[in-house]
């Protein structure tokens, strides 16, 4: 007996097996969209501003560690001062007059940029290097916060991570730090404080 060849179905395309949906070649499994993209879930989890409960605890952290890592470094100063001070008040004394006897002078003045100077150096190591490397101090790593790139959305180069550590230290020293620290309640959409915007970086959660 001659074997007919199976003739395909009127409006099937051609080569399309029984089994193939919507007119594919066999074999062939149609392309759909994933529902979840798990890459895009990370990236939009990466973009969003963090709580500002956890800003807050990391601060703190951050604050505690500086002045505390200072503080002992100038421990020894103070004391000096403490008894260069001593000595004013003693010798004023000994005049029998009345003698206003003012802390600053060249000897506390020359001190006090020494403190200073350690402020700057440990908030070096402390604040920029590790924020310009990873996103985050110790306390931002502890809390699950990190400082991206407005734009980028990556780790801030050097230069931000050192001009947003300046700004806050600045501000903080000259009295305006709390304003600058409460922006960020204020702030739409990225909650940034003013040493954010002028480092244009923004504090994220880790999703």
């Amino acid at each position: 007996m001659r074997q007919l060849a199976q003739q395909p179905a009127p409006g099937a395309a051609p080569g399309a097996g029984p089994g193939a949906p919507g007119g594919a070649p066999e074999g062939v499994i149609p392309w759909k969209p994933p529902v979840d993209n798990p890459f895009l879930q990370a990236a939009q989890a990466q973009g969003r501003p963090a709580s500002l409960g956890r800003r807050l605890v990391a601060r703190l952290i951050d604050s505690a560690v500086l002045l505390g890592a200072v503080g002992a470094a100038a421990y020894p100063l103070w004391t000096k001062a403490s008894d260069h001070f001593d000595e004013k008040v003693e010798r004023a004394k000994l005049t029998g007059e009345t003698v206003t006897v003012y802390w600053l002078d060249g000897t506390t003045g020359a001190y006090l940029g020494v403190v200073l100077g350690l402020l700057l150096v440990v908030g070096l190591v402390y604040e920029a290097f590790p924020t310009a490397k990873w996103g985050a101090t110790l306390g931002k790593k502890v809390c699950g916060v990190r400082v991206l790139d407005i734009e980028g959305h990556d780790t801030p180069s050097f230069g931000a991570a050192l001009r947003r550590w300046l700004v806050y230290s600045v501000l903080g020293l000259l009295v305006i730090g709390v304003l600058n620290v409460l922006w960020c309640l204020f702030d739409r959409p990225w909650r940034q404080c003013w040493h954010d915007k002028a480092a244009r970086t923004f504090v994220a959660g880790r999703g």
